[in-house]
């Protein structure tokens, strides 16, 4: 998407993108979709809440006792899939990801991804270029 093109769109525009690229995702990556999200945009913070999605192995699992196996195979996949979701986030604001951080819990069953945006007071320039490469493992939180 052209930048400009991201400047013209409205507020709620683009927490629908974030949302409507996140469903996609996840629908695309595990069969089915989360049932419903809600994102959030303000300043240079983007969260994104996620409800519903479980796999029927996942919901299996779950039942069996076996939560955190599911939310340890979770958090794998959010790790291989940070660049598909900044991608979402910086299509949607026209702005580049710097940060990513995910959680996931089971009841009530939600996924939690938050993004920080740059511009950005809270990073100093000098570590954009340090750790970028690193940075999802120093940051991942369960």
């Amino acid at each position: 998407m052209n930048p400009s093109d991201v400047s013209t769109r409205s507020h709620g525009d683009v927490l629908t993108a974030i949302s409507d690229g996140m469903v996609a995702l996840l629908k695309e990556f595990y069969g089915r979709g989360p049932t419903r999200t809600k994102s959030y945009y303000a300043d240079d913070l983007v969260v994104c809440v996620l409800r519903g999605g479980f796999s029927r192995v996942e919901q299996t699992l779950l039942e069996g006792g076996r939560g955190p196996a599911v939310i340890d195979q979770r958090m794998a996949f959010q790790e291989l899939m940070r660049e598909r979701f900044e991608e979402v986030i910086e299509a949607a604001t026209g702005r580049p990801v710097i940060g990513f951080m995910s959680g996931n819990q089971q009841h009530p069953d939600m996924m939690c991804e938050v993004f920080i945006l740059a511009p950005t007071d809270l990073v100093d320039p000098a570590e954009l270029t340090a750790g970028v490469a690193n940075s999802f493992t120093e940051t991942t939180t369960t």
